[in-house]
């Protein structure tokens, strides 16, 4: 969605009234450009903001004043446009507005406005504040509109009214509230046009029967052209622990993890298996095979004129990509279908089931936020996801050291999930020498930007890998059919 000059939506006016739009936008910028780039989910860290621009505005609750109660307070649903040079981000913002902040509150002050309706009043981050976040439940529990919103409900979807709210904390890219420990609602804060993956995965998957995902059981958008999907509602699986931690503590305990990880690869392949008969699948060969390794051989440069310490082992990361390109020349064919698009020990989790052991869920179909929806949104090869988790098994045992030990469990994981995903799926990922090789390459290949650019401590995880990768020998040719 762009705004138009005087800040509106294209196809919605702003429902705070007539020509609220640009007095709004001229008394929240000041306090919302100094407060956006210390957000942890603001995609443009490390460039200058050069402005501000109001896309929608929706008083979900009245804000103080007009009649209402003494402290009351009111609650700002903004999608705020972001400019950065020539490159401009949509974000989603849920902003309480009060006279004063309770205690509990003032961490989550944004600032105070000089000017304008809200001239005076503590306008503040609304994620901490249960009162206001019990109100977009509410607003989800009922199907409609309200200015530029829609709100939806699966049918037959049951929501309790009244459920308390509290924030999970670790996340980055996106915000989440737990209703009553029943309830897990996921708002986006980067947005774009389009149907988000994380509600068109999810609900594909429910309707085929899969029950490895948390079906949405509502979910909101800003209707538009091209609708944006803003935020999903689905089950909190209670209880459960993320498969980050889980191996983790079988490192510290020295336990074994083997079984975790094959079950885990089961349940991958069944989650595969449901996404290609939900969604049409298709197949690259001949020149859209020999693009994937062109771009693959562009990240590579990319990263290696940005991370000097990447460039001694250019050449043998670039025979894995070399090698596809040599497969894109024998009419060989790779199928693709939609796949979660950035799977990780940290995207799944383990539920305690009746027999003492545990059941795998995957979560966050998002796909990776840096890219554009459209990309996420493509078709891809299922040995992306596999790349991914045997990455996530390699980061996993270095936190323990680069020692043999950790190498061996890496690997004794690494193999149990793709035996795993074999059982489960008829294919062995370790069969696809070249394909799967790649994948895992040009994966190390962006941790190490990642690394480099975020965590440099970090960063000698994935140069380990590299080293690795750009040692393996020459694989035989298969085809990928």
């Amino acid at each position: 969605m762009t705004a138009t000059p005087d800040g509106s939506s294209p196809r919605t006016a702003l429902s705070v009234g007539g020509g609220a739009g640009s007095d709004l936008l001229r008394s929240l910028s000041p306090i919302l450009t100094r407060w956006l780039p210390r957000q942890r989910w603001f995609a443009g860290k490390g460039r200058p903001l050069d402005g501000l621009s109001l896309t929608a505005a929706t008083e979900l609750l009245p804000c103080p004043g007009g009649g209402r109660a003494a402290g009351a307070p009111g609650l700002l649903h903004l999608l705020v446009s972001a400019h950065q040079g020539g490159s401009t981000d949509c974000y989603q913002l849920l902003l309480g507005v009060r006279p004063g902040l309770p205690p509990s509150l003032t961490p989550a002050l944004i600032g105070r406005p000089a000017c304008g309706r809200l001239a005076g009043l503590a306008v503040y981050d609304a994620f901490p504040d249960d009162r206001l976040t019990g109100v977009l439940l509410e607003r989800l529990r009922t199907e409609g509109t309200l200015g530029p919103l829609r709100f939806v409900r699966e049918k037959g979807a049951a929501i309790p009214a009244g459920l308390p709210s509290r924030p999970l904390r670790a996340e980055q890219s996106n915000s989440s509230l737990v209703y009553g420990d029943t309830f897990i609602l996921k708002l986006f804060r980067r947005v774009s046009p389009g149907l988000n993956p994380d509600l068109e995965l999810p609900l594909a998957l429910a309707r085929t029967g899969c029950t490895r995902v948390p079906a949405p059981v509502a979910w909101f958008e800003a209707e538009a052209e091209d609708p944006v999907t803003l935020g999903v509602l689905q089950p909190y699986l209670s209880g459960s622990s993320d498969g980050w931690r889980l191996a983790l503590h079988a490192l510290h305990r020295g336990a074994d993890f083997t079984g975790a990880a094959r079950s885990l690869g089961r349940a991958t392949a069944e989650v595969h298996i449901a996404l290609a008969t939900a969604l049409p699948t298709t197949e690259l060969r001949g020149s859209p095979l020999a693009s994937l390794a062109g771009d693959m051989a562009t990240r590579l440069k990319e990263a290696c004129d940005a991370v000097p310490q990447l460039r001694p082992y250019r050449a043998g990361l670039r025979d894995a990509f070399d090698a596809v390109d040599d497969l894109s020349r024998t009419g060989a064919a790779c199928p693709v279908q939609r796949i979660h698009g950035d799977l990780h020990l940290g995207q799944v989790l383990r539920t305690p089931d009746d027999g003492g052991g545990g059941r795998w869920s995957l979560i966050d179909f998002e796909g990776e936020p840096a890219k554009e929806l459209a990309e996420r949104r493509r078709p891809q090869p299922v040995l992306q996801d596999v790349a991914g988790m045997l990455r996530s098994f390699d980061y996993a045992a270095c936190q323990r050291g680069a020692t043999p030990a950790a190498r061996r469990w890496a690997e004794a994981n690494r193999d149990a999930f793709c035996a795993g995903y074999a059982e489960g799926s008829g294919s062995d990922p370790r069969e696809h020498t070249v394909l799967l090789r790649a994948y895992e390459t040009d994966k190390a290949v962006y941790e190490v930007r990642y690394e480099a650019r975020h965590r440099p401590d970090w960063l000698p995880i994935p140069l380990a890998a590299i080293r690795r990768l750009a040692q393996t020998p020459h694989a035989p040719r298969r085809t990928l059919s």
